[in-house]
């Protein structure tokens, strides 16, 4: 993958759409590619949250540990789709595992990087959280859903 391929694949993203350009040039400065194979975790639950995935290709189940019962698949998340916000939040440790169900492309944000330029840049700030609000509000609905189905 090239520059090119990176610059593509982040402006074409769900995530980021009706951004302006100059916001777009500032994530890409901190954005990589990242691929995963199935089985493969993007993200484990307690571990540090230091990546904000936006996923391109492919499908990730995130789940959440419930005693006596194991893993339990809260959402599954396709292209167009984010995985992690924890990054935003101290004390910054991911809330869910993200296991890949189907090969995964995904651009990679920086998120102590990510941070920083939302502090620096204010209208940036304003996009990403307005965004993220949606991808949490999303979450947690789904994680309720799964809770009531486990108590029942």
């Amino acid at each position: 993958m090239n520059e090119n391929d990176l610059s593509q694949k982040l402006s074409q993203h769900a995530f980021v759409q009706g951004m302006d350009e100059r916001l777009l040039r500032s994530l890409r400065s901190i954005a990589s590619l990242a691929r995963f194979s199935k089985s493969m975790h993007l993200c484990k639950e307690g571990e540090p949250a230091e990546l904000f995935y936006l996923i391109c290709e492919g499908r990730v189940g995130l789940e959440l540990h419930v005693p006596q019962r194991g893993a339990v698949r809260i959402q599954t998340l396709g292209p167009g789709e984010v995985v992690g916000w924890s990054w935003l939040f101290p004390p910054y440790h991911w809330q869910f595992d993200a296991r890949v169900l189907e090969d995964v492309q995904a651009v990679a944000l920086d998120g102590a990087r990510l941070r920083a330029l939302c502090e620096q840049h204010h209208e940036l700030g304003y996009q990403v959280l307005k965004r993220l609000l949606g991808v949490v509000a999303d979450r947690l609905a789904a994680t309720r859903v799964q809770l009531q189905d486990i108590y029942r």
